[in-house]
């Protein structure tokens, strides 16, 4: 799923080429598309496009005091549709601009996951952002520690919990822990002010570098091209000392580390359960 770096860049690449044209009509090719009734998508009608914007996870299409709130799940892509054709392969909503260009929500396969809200006013307090906890680039290393604090739970999944913190998900944790030294599986109620520190220091420089790499791109990276030491490479040898890259596996995903960067040499257990190997 596209995370913080994704997103910013290429709301940043969307706002260059549409920002102020003319919005004069929202097509919902799917009825699972729009996830609000009200406000209307024709109270944007004859506005024009101010920013595309980006929050954790979401795209934020605004018009003056009407947003469109964008989540892209896995597969979603929001991109210029030049040819806007009637019934478009994976189409879920087209926005059409008084210039005659258009943008256009896609998702493949058949479980359209992917979403639209209307939003009017401040987005924060409503659906879908209602509940986020704040983007984890902006926390110092008190707001970290004092999250450690309330949060007892593995590290991993601290990270990419939306409630906690937003914006990361699997791929930059699994980088996050790698750079910061640390054990996916740390408790976080066990990490001390040093550790909320170099945490901080890490989730700004690991999305720091992911963003320079997507700003780079014409377009939003797939999953296997974005930059990554550990995530997804299994078997590998660590960049950092040459150690074999691990894998702890999950229904839904997969956990990378090094156990010499990472564990003190000490093997995960391959389930939910486990703790260390002995």
């Amino acid at each position: 799923m596209p995370e913080i770096p994704e997103i910013r860049a290429h709301g940043e690449r969307l706002t260059t080429e549409f920002a102020g044209a003319e919005l004069t009509k929202v097509h919902a090719l799917s009825f699972t598309a729009l996830k609000t009734f009200s406000p209307r998508p024709d109270d944007a009608y004859g506005r024009a496009l101010d920013v595309v914007d980006q929050r954790a996870k979401y795209l934020i299409m605004r018009f003056g005091d009407i947003s469109f709130v964008v989540h892209l799940m896995q597969g979603g892509r929001l991109k210029p549709d030049e040819k806007q054709p009637k019934k478009p392969r994976g189409g879920l909503l087209r926005w059409v601009f008084a210039d005659g260009r258009a943008l256009l929500l896609t998702e493949p396969g058949t479980e359209r996951r992917a979403g639209v809200w209307v939003v009017e006013g401040d987005e924060e307090g409503q659906e879908p952002l209602e509940g986020l906890g704040p983007e984890a680039t902006e926390l110092s290393s008190r707001d970290m520690l004092a999250l450690f604090d309330d949060h007892s739970m593995r590290l991993h999944g601290f990270l990419r919990d939306q409630r906690i913190l937003s914006g990361l998900g699997r791929r930059l944790a699994n980088e996050i822990c790698h750079r910061a030294g640390l054990s996916p599986f740390a408790q976080t109620s066990k990490l001390g002010e040093g550790d909320a520190e170099v945490l901080v220091d890490t989730i700004g420089a690991v999305v720091e570098e992911s963003l320079d790499a997507e700003r780079a791109a014409e377009a939003m990276t797939r999953s296997k091209d974005r930059p990554s030491a550990v995530h997804s490479r299994a078997g590998e040898p660590c960049p950092v000392c040459g150690d074999e890259v691990r894998a702890v596996e999950y229904r839904k995903y997969t956990v990378n580390y090094c156990a010499t960067c990472q564990t003190g040499g000490k093997v995960l257990a391959d389930n939910t359960t486990s703790k260390f190997l002995k």
